[in-house]
């Protein structure tokens, strides 16, 4: 029985020792727990690293926000809470700086790259206006040129009223407003300018000879200006741009003596009138 009991003393003792070496190497193992809110500070540093907008503008300040989380993890004796508060403290306010700053500095790119954008649409938008008005003279001055043609295939005389084109007495028969067969060739011309220039108006202008009394020559003269005008409204241009005067035998540019100069004075005048001559909208055909 001695011998049983030793060696139940034995055992019971070793087992003892074994449990109580266990403890303290887990408690080796485990080591001191870093302090409160060191843990905190750390998911908001990674949150900062992790995110791939703002990490780039505050690398520095990561740097030492890093560094201040790394020594707020430490483990510290109890009698030093304060130490250890502070220090997590100071970790938490170095991650919040590197995140205030990132944030600044990435709103300020995101501005100078808007300004740049904008600078860029301006950029654009004046080359567009440029490039606009080169375009807008060299269509005005092929129009101009075009014009110039035109009227001199009409063979327009510039004057103070506007350009002007005289049909001779080949319109008409002696006595008579009806248009010739003949006519159509040159008031087609005319019709076809006013057709290509929807900006300029016509003053028709009937003249005649002293041949008849006065108020003859002045019915006369206006029932060819009528004429004319009717011709080509039914060419399709639009009658408001037409106007139409008599003038009789008032204004001769020949002398009535002879046979010639009553020819010359008995004509049409087309008063091609300079745009614009409407206020507000453009007339068409």
């Amino acid at each position: 029985m001695n011998n049983f009991t030793e060696h139940q003393r034995f055992f019971g003792g070793s087992f003892a020792a074994l449990i109580a070496s266990l403890l303290l190497l887990s408690a080796c193992a485990t080591g001191p727990a870093s302090p409160e809110g060191s843990l905190e500070a750390r998911e908001k540093l990674t949150a900062l690293q992790n995110d791939s907008e703002l990490a780039g503008h505050a690398r520095s300040e990561i740097r030492e926000a890093e560094q201040a989380v790394q020594l707020a993890e430490k483990p510290l004796p109890a009698s030093d809470g304060t130490l250890a508060s502070h220090r997590v403290y100071m970790a938490d306010h170095k991650v919040e700086i590197a995140r205030a700053k990132a944030t600044t500095r990435l709103a300020e790119a995101q501005r100078a790259t808007l300004d740049e954008q904008r600078g860029d649409a301006r950029l654009r938008a004046r080359t567009r206006e440029a490039d606009k008005a080169h375009a807008d003279a060299a269509r005005a001055r092929s129009s101009e040129a075009e014009m110039k043609k035109r009227l001199d295939d009409l063979e327009a005389k510039p004057t103070e009223r506007g350009m002007v084109v005289t049909l001779g007495d080949v319109l008409f028969d002696t006595g008579s407003s009806d248009l010739r067969d003949s006519a159509g060739k040159n008031l087609d011309k005319l019709a076809s300018f006013l057709g290509q220039y929807p900006d300029h108006r016509l003053l028709i202008e009937g003249h005649t000879d002293n041949v008849g009394s006065s108020d003859y020559n002045q019915r006369l003269s206006l029932m060819r200006a009528e004429s004319v005008k009717q011709y080509l409204t039914g060419k399709g241009i639009r009658s408001q741009r037409l106007s139409v005067s008599g003038m009789g035998m008032q204004n001769p540019i020949a002398a009535n003596s002879t046979a010639a100069g009553r020819q010359q004075n008995r004509r049409v005048e087309i008063v091609i009138e300079p745009p614009p001559y409407v206020s507000s909208t453009t007339t068409r055909m």
